[in-house]
């Protein structure tokens, strides 16, 4: 077990280094061989623990960080949570990896991304089976980096740049608060191993659980994209999408949910950190699912799906369903991938093209894509049997064991965002998929996959110019690396809730049988059994009119007309367009201010005040110091007036002296 666990961190690693190092010195083949071979390597390894695990185990490999009573080795620690995770985050890595080969077969910036994707799997493991918080920190930082690096790896266009940058700094203000809560969960019980943190809830007083709680939910919330932090994700699309697919699915956005619910034995316990933490994930799911009802860029409609998704994931830790939270991580990394590396398939045959409402018509020329992507969006919209379905079904039915008002209000909202889901999935796959052909651009191949358009405010407010005609019987020579990665996600996107079926049928095992001996994740009351039956018709039903409701209005004859609506724009529309206009919301309470106070420091302050200051006291002394130089004329009669001068001010200081 040590070697594995050992193997499964190194293997990413080495390979990122070797492509970092070495990557302009290796042929191309070479160095993509190393980077996919790495990664299956650690996914092997993985499988090989899990069939070698009979229980939680620690191991140290080595010293780290030692001083005085300090202690933080580097110790890896694989139970039922750590190795789920691990196993899902290297397949489907590996796949986006695979995926990335044809993806990326004309960016002559190969090394650079690979060498980034090996080090962000790396780190995000690190994160996942670190003992201690300051090495899960590490990791934690880690995927933050990764994340800023291949959001903005076009950084020679200033919007990736920018974007890359932003999500830097907005999830620094959930890692600042997170950073505080370890030094403070030190400094309380002298130890930073996250099993003895884990054992302590009751030794730590209230205030103090429910503090430290409200700072990781902080934490959380910057990674994983829950509001008010949620600003970074829909322009991380910036980045290439197959890195979008990795932060989306397998990487980063869950890493907050990981966080709250492996310390959710020490913040649990508090009632307040509960609600908070449900409050955040009920109302992120429903904000961003509204926001995607009427975005325009493919890319962007799946990041808002992507903090709606967690939202329901942080839903689930606040109401004690950690089972159905991780379920629904689990199953949301397939089917999300799947959905992103879908759409770079069509973004790529449209010669790079994001806008929806110039597609059209794409299924039965884009047949290889379709099909997966369309197993992708039932899932997504919790289709009756789907993976999706179940999982987010395990979420709603642990908020509707909680009862009381809050919980109940937020049953309602997370039924309500899952009709919106339904139909936002649906809209998406009937606008790009079905309908004619009259918007679609020609079907074209290959390319680095560089995104078109990612403004969509701008596309419904300046309409884009009379879309090209599609090319007849054309079809995109997309490369088989591309398409066939779909497969194996589509399935296990659909099958994902046989991970649980055992549970369905009123037996032990499965998930809940997997997961229920970990602290902290049995115990939890459960909705009865009437009560989940008529919590799954309902979410069918709604899942089924979100799907009748776009059917309706984006099929057929009433196609152009609403589309015709939503490209004139509306006030609700933009709002919805803009995020609510949170974007907005920070420039005029944080950004303006920030730049006003630092315009004034600098020009106040800065320069009128302390040079201005050091400028006029240096004239003053020149000038001081040219009242001598006056005198100096040469002229034998001002020497004489000043030799009197100076006499008589000593025979007045004389004088002066005596009659004192």
């Amino acid at each position: 077990m040590n070697l594995y666990l050992a193997l499964i961190l190194l293997l990413p690693l080495l390979g990122g280094l070797c492509n970092a190092l070495l990557g302009r010195l290796l042929p191309r083949r070479v160095g993509v061989v190393v980077a996919c071979g790495v990664i299956w390597g650690a996914f092997a390894c993985a499988v090989l623990a899990f069939a070698g695990f009979t229980g939680p185990v620690r191991v140290e490999l080595g010293s780290w960080l030692a001083a005085f009573t300090f202690q933080a080795p580097i110790a890896l620690y694989l139970d039922q949570l750590s190795l789920s995770l691990t196993l899902m985050i290297t397949f489907v890595c590996g796949l986006i990896h695979l995926y990335s080969v044809g993806y990326m077969q004309d960016d002559p910036a190969w090394a650079r991304y690979f060498a980034l994707l090996n080090i962000f799997v790396f780190a995000m493991l690190t994160l996942v089976l670190a003992e201690n918080l300051p090495l899960l920190y590490l990791g934690w930082e880690g995927v933050g980096f990764c994340s800023y690096a291949l959001i903005g790896f076009w950084y020679t266009e200033e919007k990736n740049a920018t974007a890359g940058r932003k999500a830097f700094i907005t999830t620094r203000i959930g890692d600042t608060a997170f950073g505080i809560a370890i030094v403070w969960m030190y400094q309380l019980s002298g130890s930073v191993s996250i099993t003895h943190l884990n054992s302590m809830g009751a030794l730590i007083p209230a205030a103090v659980v429910t503090t430290l709680g409200l700072l990781l939910l902080a934490g959380a919330a910057g990674k994983s994209a829950q509001l008010p932090l949620s600003v970074w994700l829909p322009d991380a699309m910036a980045g290439p999408t197959p890195v979008s697919a990795q932060i989306h699915a397998a990487t980063m956005v869950t890493a907050g949910v990981y966080l709250l619910a492996r310390m959710f034995p020490l913040i649990g316990s508090s009632e307040t950190v509960r609600a908070a933490i449900a409050l955040t994930g009920g109302i992120t799911a429903f904000y961003a699912a509204t926001c995607a009802c009427t975005q325009r860029d493919l890319k962007r409609i799946l990041a808002y799906s992507t903090i709606s998704q967690i939202g329901y994931m942080v839903l689930g830790v606040g109401a004690g369903a950690l089972t159905g939270a991780t379920f629904h991580l689990l199953t949301h990394a397939f089917f999300k991938a799947l959905l992103f590396l879908g759409a770079g398939c069509v973004i790529t045959a449209l010669h790079h093209q994001q806008d929806i409402f110039r597609m059209g018509g794409l299924r039965t020329k884009l047949a290889a894509v379709y099909w997966p992507f369309l197993a992708g969006a039932l899932c997504l919209a919790g289709f009756p049997l789907t993976g999706g379905f179940f999982s987010k079904d395990a979420i709603l039915g642990g908020v509707a064991a909680q009862g009381g008002a809050l919980y109940g209000g937020l049953l309602l909202l997370g039924l309500f965002t899952a009709l919106l889901t339904s139909f936002y999935t649906f809209r998406m796959v009937f606008v790009v998929f079905h309908g004619g052909e009259e918007n679609s651009l020609p079907l074209g191949g290959g390319g680095s996959g560089r995104g078109g358009s990612n403004n969509s405010a701008h596309n419904i407010l300046h309409p884009p110019p009379n879309p090209l005609p599609s090319r007849e019987g054309g079809h995109s020579a997309l490369p088989k690396t591309m398409t066939l990665t779909l497969i194996p996600l589509a399935l296990l996107g659909l099958c994902g809730g046989l991970l649980n079926l055992p549970a369905y049928l009123g037996y032990e095992g499965g998930l809940d049988g997997f997961l229920g001996s970990i602290p902290g994740f049995g115990g939890v009351e459960q909705a009865s059994h009437a009560d989940e039956i008529a919590l799954q018709i309902v979410a069918a039903t709604l899942s089924l009119a979100g799907l009748g409701l776009a059917w309706s209005r984006y099929t057929g004859s009433r196609r152009a007309e609403a589309l015709a609506r939503e490209e004139a724009g509306q006030p609700g529309a933009r709002f919805l367009l803009n995020g609510w206009y949170l974007d907005n919301l920070y420039w005029a309470l944080v950004i303006n201010p920030f730049n006003h106070l630092a315009r004034f420091l600098w020009k106040r302050w800065d320069e009128a005040g302390i040079d201005g200051t050091l400028d006029g006291l240096a004239r003053l002394t020149a000038r001081l110091g040219g009242l001598p130089a006056a005198w100096s004329t040469g002229r034998v009669a001002t020497s004489l007036f000043g030799l009197a001068s100076g006499v008589a001010i000593i025979l007045v200081y004389l004088v002066w002296v005596t009659l004192s």
